[in-house]
């Protein structure tokens, strides 16, 4: 089965992105597919490379990208949602005319028009907020 997730918590604050990661992680060892993760609304602060947790908990942005360098899983974040909240790529960054950006591959702004791709790919989208 094939399956993309919609993730709209942020980290530390929500249990929706550690819970859709347990999720992917028992999805993918029963032999099924992640076809991507969309975040959208505060799961967009998953993106950000700028989060230090403390040395004993898990950083969810890495955990993310883990995710997608072993079983090369998508991370689509809503560029309306990031921008809004502060979440902004290099390319985003300068035609915005800000000197930092806090989101760097293998995450990348899309619109909402992935999600909709997405769940059109998959057999199930589910959604964690």
């Amino acid at each position: 089965m094939e399956y993309g997730l919609l993730v709209m918590g942020a980290p530390y604050s929500s249990a929706a992105p550690h819970s859709a990661l347990r999720f992917a992680q028992a999805v993918l060892n029963e032999g099924h597919h992640i076809k991507g993760v969309f975040f959208y609304q505060d799961g967009v602060h998953n993106a950000s490379r700028l989060m230090t947790p403390p040395q004993d908990e898990l950083n969810m942005r890495d955990a993310w990208v883990d995710l997608h360098h072993q079983h090369g899983v998508a991370l689509d974040v809503c560029i309306a949602a990031a921008l809004r909240r502060g979440v902004v790529s290099e390319a985003e960054a300068k035609r915005h005319g800000q000197v930092n950006f806090n989101l760097e591959l293998p995450f990348e702004l899309t619109g909402l028009g992935q999600l909709l791709e997405l769940q059109q790919r998959c057999d199930r989208l589910i959604t964690f907020a």
